[in-house]
Order: structure tokens, then sequence, then C-alpha cells
């Protein structure tokens, strides 16, 4: 059954521990097409604006610093359930809509899925029913514009208006900042600098770039 009204609830796409670093901006161009409210992006900052196509200016972006954090604003603040898009024993298929209120989807990474701490702080799973033999699983971006949309379609979402074979872009909001909001104390943001100084190894080297030479993150996408 939809939501009662289209401006009932919302929906948060959660970014924790998803590899490749360019598929963040291909989830924002997604998250402003099916009417995400926020992007919560927890633990590193640096991620890529690669993909967007301006929609980050669309968006408002907040930072954690651990997942911990993250669903303690999910939850008390946002009230919102915690939706892991994963294939688990439990997980209902998104067609059915399994959807209560306010929701932020959890995406499992690309190569290893969810991880066990991941699940232990969903309160529900879906996954996306396949009909063909040829892969064993989808994209992440590939797989967050599918759910984003079928809960939009739950929520009852207005419809964008279209021009000719294209959706209208709607004007940048004025007066919004467009900066990463942290929403961590000054003591988690020093903890998670001082634990990135002791890890010399990023797990983002192997694709041969480094925190220092990041020219296209979300510090730098959203400086005025």
């Amino acid at each position: 059954m939809a939501a009662a009204a289209s401006g009932a609830v919302e929906s948060i796409v959660v970014v924790h521990n998803v590899a490749k670093r360019h598929n963040v901006g291909t989830l924002a161009r997604s998250a402003t097409a099916f009417g995400v409210a926020e992007v919560v992006v927890v633990g590193r900052r640096d991620v890529s604006a690669f993909g967007s196509h301006g929609s980050t200016s669309h968006l408002r972006f907040r930072h954690f610093t651990s997942l911990a954090t993250a669903c303690a604003y999910l939850k008390d603040e946002r009230g919102c359930d915690i939706c892991g898009v994963e294939i688990t024993d439990d997980a209902m298929p998104v067609t059915a809509h399994p959807f209560r209120r306010s929701t932020a989807f959890l995406f499992g990474n690309e190569g290893t899925g969810l991880s066990q701490k991941e699940c232990e702080v969903c309160d529900f799973f879906v996954y996306i029913p396949q009909y063909g033999g040829g892969t064993a699983s989808l994209n992440v971006t590939v797989a967050a514009s599918i759910v984003l949309h079928h809960f939009a379609v739950w929520a009852g979402f207005p419809e964008q208006g279209r021009e000719g074979n294209k959706f209208v872009v709607a004007d940048k909001p004025q007066g919004q900042s467009r900066g990463l909001y942290c929403s961590d104390s000054i003591e988690d943001v020093i903890e998670e600098r001082k634990s990135r100084r002791e890890n010399a190894c990023d797990i983002f080297e192997e694709n041969g770039s480094s925190l220092t030479q990041e020219s296209n993150g979300l510090d730098t996408m959203f400086t005025d």
C-alpha cells in the first residue's frame, strides 16, 4: 500500500564501505532522480563526484566517522528504518514494497556485500529479483536505482515534470550550504584523523590514488 501522503516519508542513502569511489557520484545522480532527501557518508570523506552530472548540488550530504553514530542519527533524529539491500535468508523482494516509514538504505560493498557489522544495524532486508541466469548480482549503482525507484512509487512521490524527451531539472537550491555537513564531535573527528594516520595502507591505493592526491572528493566538490 502506498504511503498516505507524498510528503509523509523520506528516503536516505547511506554510503559506507563502497569500494569504488566513482560509484558515489552515480549514486548521487540516482538519488536526485528518485527523491532522496539526504546522503549519509560514513567513514572516508574523499569520495568522488564523477558521474553525478551536477546532481550533488541538489542533495544534502552529512558525514559521520562511524556507522554507530550514523545509525543513532538515522534512528533517533530522522525516525528511519534501516534497510539493507542484500540477498539474505529473510530478505523480501523489493517488488513487494515492504516499507513502513522513512527508510535509510544501506547498500553492500561491490565485491563482498554487506558485512556482518552492517547487517546487524539493519531492521530488514530487501533483494532485487532476477529473471536471467547470466550474473550473480548487480552493480551497486544499478541496484540503488531500482530500490530507490520502488520506494518512491510506494511513498507516492510526485513525478517530476518533463520537457520533450527529458525531465525538468530544478533550479539549484538557494542558501543551501554546499559543504559536507559533519555531525560528529571534534573528538570523533580527531580520532578519525589519528586512525587514518596510523593506517598507512589505504584501501583505495590499489587504484593509484592516495588521500593527499584526491582532487575531486566531497570537501573539494562542495567548495564555493
